[in-house]
């Protein structure tokens, strides 16, 4: 886990979802711990998938007073997502892919971004994605991987901070609820067989 500077990456800026205001990133948990989930697009069908599955444990970090967070690195596709409903948490934007860079979620490049959307992993994430309904589209940066950063209260410390090694990658939901000590009964998504059909986007 890279040394993450809390203070210089709590003065970036995101642009709110809902009211297209700015905020202070530090904003997010300077009353509570946040849950800050990085999506590497809003079109993207896995980021989707990956952003309903996290959000079945909304209501409860809400009980434990814990906020939920989505991060897109543009606003392309974010009414579409919205509408779709793929996520639980308030939505912001790094429009300037500021925190991106500062928390070491890799850019891929026109030639390892294909590999890297073939491997298994993100076969089995789509496949996943398919099965429960969830569709996307290759609007937007495709290049952008993702991440998630799991806040203490005022920013005291760092509780987790996952960077995408594939595109398909995420944190069970029973190491979020064991990081925040909370409880759950929530259930990862079922993973369906992966053959040619399911799981090639």
């Amino acid at each position: 886990m890279a040394n993450i500077d809390l203070a210089k990456v709590g003065k970036n800026l995101l642009k709110s979802g809902e009211t297209g205001e700015n905020v202070e990133m530090q904003s997010l948990w300077q009353y509570q711990p946040a849950v800050l989930f990085f999506l590497r697009r809003f079109g993207c069908q896995v980021c989707r998938w990956m952003a309903s599955e996290v959000s079945k444990l909304e209501p409860d970090l809400r009980a434990s007073g814990v906020a939920l967070v989505g991060v897109g690195p543009e606003e392309l596709g974010l009414k579409e997502f919205k509408e779709g409903g793929f996520f639980k948490g308030s939505i912001y934007i790094d429009e300037q892919k500021k925190t991106y860079k500062d928390l070491g979620f890799k850019r891929y490049t026109a030639i390892s971004v294909v590999p890297a959307a073939m491997a298994k992993k993100v076969r089995e994430a789509a496949g996943k994605a398919k099965a429960a309904g969830i569709q996307g589209n290759f609007s937007g940066d495709l290049l952008q991987s993702g991440g998630l950063l799991i806040v203490a209260k005022g920013g005291e410390k760092v509780l987790l901070h996952f960077v995408q090694d594939s595109p398909g990658d995420h944190v069970p939901l029973e190491d979020i609820s064991k990081i925040l000590d909370i409880s759950t009964e929530v259930k990862a998504g079922e993973r369906p067989v992966c053959n040619d059909d399911v799981c090639t986007r």
